[in-house]
């Protein structure tokens, strides 16, 4: 029997090529500003990125030793003027969608409409162990994640909502002021796992790609899923669950190591170790960027054209090293 291309294991190539209007969408360079030794850093690494050209900071959501993310993308809006700021991404069990939803619409209102919304179902095991907050199966975190979604853009439209499902009972609530942008920010949702691709396809307006976190933690267990072969087959999964607005998706992808060197290959052993790869895989995965300035920007050349991929999201500790690259491509 001949396997569907939802079924195709992530060693198999699926039937998948990306749409002429991905391959033309220009490149958008984001800054993840996590685990800041000094959290008055921010607003000068926030001003430090829109000088350099990138189009958003993005802040985390966990319960470690970073910055609480709406604190802090607010802070970053105040000290820039054209810098988007993003939530990359909030962890959906940590708040209701009905406060949640509130908070992105005042920020947003308060910003100009400089605000991208990110959310997960929520991943890293520490968090829910060390707060006690309850650690759902993946499937189960993403059906919540996926009703709340769906409350959330019900929410920053014009009308008051009234939603009874499995996960939140919401009657008769209205968002008032409603988000500066008229249906609310752009909607991110990312991961690296059939169900939430599944999601992200249906209800965002960025598919932002992940490794498989399904472990809990960033290790050599997430390597099968960072592979090029990987990178098909869940951009596979997002075009068969929404055919219809697939074309229109913004594809983005979060670069776990980054660096310019002229020494590219033992980056690449280091990364392949480090997530269980291959030196092949490690040299072709779109999770890292290393080599030298010309390298680096034909291997992003090379990913827009094969995957659609042009939202590529860094480490602000990367933020310097790659600004030749950000200089010669963003909004190319």
């Amino acid at each position: 029997m001949t396997a569907s291309p939802s079924s195709s294991t992530p060693d198999q190539t699926p039937p998948y090529g990306p749409s002429d209007r991905q391959r033309r969408r220009p490149f958008r360079f984001t800054v993840q500003a996590s685990h800041l030794a000094d959290p008055e850093s921010l607003r000068p690494l926030a001003r430090r990125a829109e000088d350099l050209g990138a189009a958003m900071l993005t802040v985390a959501d966990h319960l470690d030793d970073q910055l609480s993310p709406v604190a802090a993308m607010m802070a970053a809006a105040d000290a820039t003027t054209t810098l988007r700021i993003g939530s990359l991404l909030f962890a959906n069990d940590f708040r209701h969608p009905a406060v949640l939803a509130k908070e992105i619409a005042t920020i947003d209102r308060l910003s100009g409409g400089r605000i991208e919304f990110g959310l997960g179902a929520g991943w890293m095991a520490t968090d829910y162990q060390q707060s006690g907050v309850p650690l759902d199966s993946p499937r189960v975190r993403i059906e919540r994640m996926d009703e709340a979604l769906g409350i959330i853009s019900a929410l920053w439209s014009a009308e008051p909502v009234t939603h009874h499902g499995t996960h939140y009972r919401i009657d008769g609530l209205s968002c008032v002021p409603l988000p500066a942008q008229p249906g609310g920010p752009p909607i991110w949702v990312g991961g690296g796992g059939r169900r939430v691709i599944e999601v992200a396809a249906r209800r965002a307006d960025v598919v932002h790609l992940n490794p498989s976190l399904r472990a809990g933690v960033i290790d050599h267990r997430a390597g099968p899923s960072a592979t090029a072969e990987a990178t098909e087959q869940k951009l596979a999964w997002a075009k068969d669950a929404a055919p219809e607005r697939f074309d229109e998706l913004e594809i983005g992808v979060r670069v776990h190591l980054a660096t310019v060197t002229d020494d590219r290959e033992s980056i690449v052993e280091l990364f392949a170790e480090v997530f269980g790869l291959t030196n092949d895989e490690a040299r072709r995965t779109p999770h890292a960027l290393c080599g030298t300035v010309d390298q680096i920007v034909e291997q992003l050349l090379v990913q827009r054209e094969r995957f659609g991929i042009t939202t590529i999201g860094i480490s602000a500790s990367a933020l310097d090293d790659l600004a030749p690259v950000i200089e010669r491509l963003a909004g190319a």
